[in-house]
């Protein structure tokens, strides 16, 4: 890279900062000579504290204002958690890093009042326990799960989601994100992980991603040395899946991706509000290899196309291809199957509830 500062959007959060300074770091140790500015903002998703996140309306509540600061040039890159970002971005702006993913499951966070039973679940909680979470994926599946249970909503950051759990009484549990919990170093509250024949995680859940403007070629060159290959591919495919269900980061959609051999396999999901509709379809497909490109052997004409919004320049494009086309399939099938009516309800019920705030 030139000599130029490198300005860094990111969320104000706690967590929001340590990815941050991660994705610094790991840019540092590829250019120690490299500097960067970090330039903080609260986003829409933020500010809004008393409204499930998927009553508010707006598809991109955590990436809104850090891209309008990348479209007028005020930074250069932005550090998202990918499951934050929508499956469509806006024109001119691409994923252009994929770091090594986290783990990417739920896990339940007990109340202290539980502490002294290690072995507890959500299968184990009493009849009518209230689980606190925002999120109508896990709404959805848990309910399904475990009818026993209530649930009801928790907003704010880690942090504050963490105090609110602990200071009061409401909840027997909440449940978070594994990875976020680990950056934030916090694993040792997690007591149950939720594993995906108990709960789908969400699109792309566990990964650090870099977004930049698709003109910025030498940038694009300098980050994208950080994308992680397995993990590249497997958010391009669950994020096809996402985008060709025309579902947002708050739609009742779980996903779960393996790539070993060089097969690729994806399961999706899709779910009613109240669980007792649920749609699933897996299906695999064998990536051309090498999947990591020599140096040399790359087009320049065709590296800088994007698939499910990512460009990977080192990356096999016939893999890259094939991963977006096989999100596309699952989707194709889970439609086929009833998936474009349980979304349009899902859709309507969270609208409705949403006008009743």
């Amino acid at each position: 890279m030139d000599s130029k500062t490198i300005k860094v959007g990111s969320r104000k959060s706690q967590l929001a900062m340590i990815q941050t300074e991660a994705v610094i770091a790991k840019l540092k140790e590829l250019d120690p000579a490299a500097t960067f500015e970090i330039l903080t903002m609260e986003t829409i998703g933020d500010q809004i504290q008393n409204v499930a996140l998927s009553q508010i309306g707006e598809s991109n509540l955590f990436t809104k204002e850090l891209e309008v600061a990348l479209a007028d040039g005020r930074i250069d890159m932005i550090v998202h958690s990918l499951k934050d970002l929508p499956s469509t971005l806006p024109p001119e702006m691409a994923i252009t890093a994929v770091c090594e993913r986290e783990d990417p499951h739920d896990a339940m966070v007990l109340h202290p009042k539980h502490a002294g039973n290690p072995s507890a679940t959500l299968e184990s909680l009493p009849p009518g326990s209230v689980i606190g979470t925002s999120s109508v994926r896990r709404v959805a599946q848990l309910k399904r799960k475990y009818p026993h249970l209530e649930f009801q909503d928790i907003r704010g950051n880690l942090n504050t989601r963490l105090r609110k759990l602990d200071e009061a009484d409401t909840y027997s549990a909440i449940i978070l994100a594994v990875a976020g919990l680990k950056r934030m170093g916090w694993g040792d509250r997690i007591s149950q992980i939720l594993t995906p024949d108990i709960s789908l995680y969400a699109v792309s859940q566990g990964a650090l991603a870099v977004e930049t403007k698709t003109d910025n070629q030498q940038l694009i060159k300098f980050i994208s040395q950080l994308h992680h290959p397995e993990t590249l591919l497997r958010c391009v495919t669950e994020r096809a899946l996402l985008r060709a269900l025309s579902g947002g980061c708050s739609a009742p959609v779980g996903t779960h991706s393996v790539l070993e051999n060089n097969q690729l396999s994806l399961t999706g999901a899709v779910l009613s509000l109240d669980g007792s509709q649920y749609l699933t379809e897996t299906q695999t497909v064998t990536l051309s290899t090498p999947i990591v490109l020599p140096k040399e052997s790359m087009d320049q004409s065709t590296s800088y196309q994007m698939y499910s919004s990512i460009i990977g320049p080192n990356i096999s494009q016939d893999a890259l291809k094939a991963a977006e086309d096989l999100g596309i399939s699952v989707a194709t099938k889970l439609h086929e199957n009833g998936a474009t009516e349980i979304l349009a309800k899902a859709k309507e019920e969270n609208d409705s509830k949403a006008e009743k705030k």
